[in-house]
């Protein structure tokens, strides 16, 4: 597990304000097909952190330990200053003036069905759709958004968010073991929720797919096509995500034995003719990745591995390509 305490004095230690930026810095030419690209994926990224910011202040709600509270208020803080500097980086960027600059509609319609679903959602459901969320955004799109960009502005910006980023990765884990061990199941069966309760959480699951794949289509896979060519790290982040399934604690949950269902059924060959568009549908994820993207040495590892060591292993994997 996490020592709590260090991790509440790193976070404190690694604040920093967007005016500690040199945003003197002049954009380095760009056609009019990058500049728009660019400046429309700085306005879906303050969504994007403003959504993790409101999912870590419902993380915040639900702990029980003050310390973790204390630390979920700092990624909310994190949060929001990652949000300030997307959008300033929009107008940086913005030179020609081509065109207004507006966060996806994709991402308008799901974030407030996320945000007012997770309150209903069991805890480690909505904490599997964060981890997943910031693996994304850590391992792959941000890394893939500032090689794109290619200039001394993006990379001083992107330094300090990763440096963010790699803390929340490592509560994302720690969070993951603990909605996973046997304590908090004792925990959830003394609880008793009510059949509304389970209904409404229902509900909010359903409606969460519903909009989960257009939303991870415009904001994450169209534009991690375009800068993320061969979809290296767009693999390196699910694989992640499907090693951390292999713990067996982890596995034994409804979800992520549903979420492994539905992987399973794709991977026959009948299940990916006749169903691969449902079923990518159902999971809200490009079909290539409902393909299993480990070996049988890479999950005999990660079934047995620390999550400290998973989660280091996933932020290694922001700088192997």
């Amino acid at each position: 597990m996490v020592d709590l305490d260090r991790m509440l004095e790193k976070c404190r230690a690694g604040q920093w304000k967007a005016d500690d930026l040199d945003w003197s810095v002049t954009p380095r030419p760009m056609s009019r097909y990058d500049e728009v690209a660019i400046c429309q994926y700085f306005a879906d990224m303050a969504g994007i952190e403003r959504l993790a910011g409101a999912l870590f202040a419902e993380q915040r709600k639900r702990a029980t330990d003050p310390t973790l509270r204390k630390i979920f208020s700092t990624f909310v803080v994190d949060e929001e200053r990652h949000a300030v500097v997307a959008e300033r980086l929009g107008r940086h960027y913005d030179v020609h003036h081509y065109q207004a600059y507006r966060m996806n509609p994709a991402l308008e319609r799901f974030a407030p069905h996320f945000v007012d679903g997770i309150q209903y959602l069991p805890a480690e459901i909505a904490n599997i759709y964060i981890t997943g969320g910031e693996l994304l955004l850590d391992v792959a799109l941000l890394r893939s958004i500032d090689d794109y960009v290619d200039d001394e502005m993006s990379r001083q910006a992107m330094h300090r968010i990763n440096r963010d980023e790699s803390r929340h990765i490592a509560i994302d884990y720690h969070m993951v073991e603990y909605y996973a061990s046997p304590a908090y199941q004792s925990e959830l069966r003394a609880q008793r929720p009510s059949a509304r309760a389970i209904a409404r959480g229902m509900w909010a699951l359903v409606n969460i797919l519903y909009y989960a794949k257009p939303f991870f289509t415009r904001v994450f896979f169209e534009p991690m096509a375009r800068v993320d060519p061969g979809g290296t790290r767009l693999r390196e982040a699910f694989k992640r995500l499907q090693l951390l399934g292999q713990k067996p604690d982890v596995a034994k949950r409804p979800f992520t034995r549903f979420i492994q269902s539905v992987q399973a059924a794709y991977n026959t060959r009948p299940g990916k003719i006749a169903f691969g568009s449902l079923l990518s549908r159902v999971a809200g994820v490009p079909e290539e990745m409902l393909i299993n993207l480990f070996t049988d040495e890479e999950a005999a590892w990660a079934a047995t591995a620390s999550y400290e060591a998973l989660a280091e292993d996933a932020l290694q994997a922001k700088y192997a390509n």
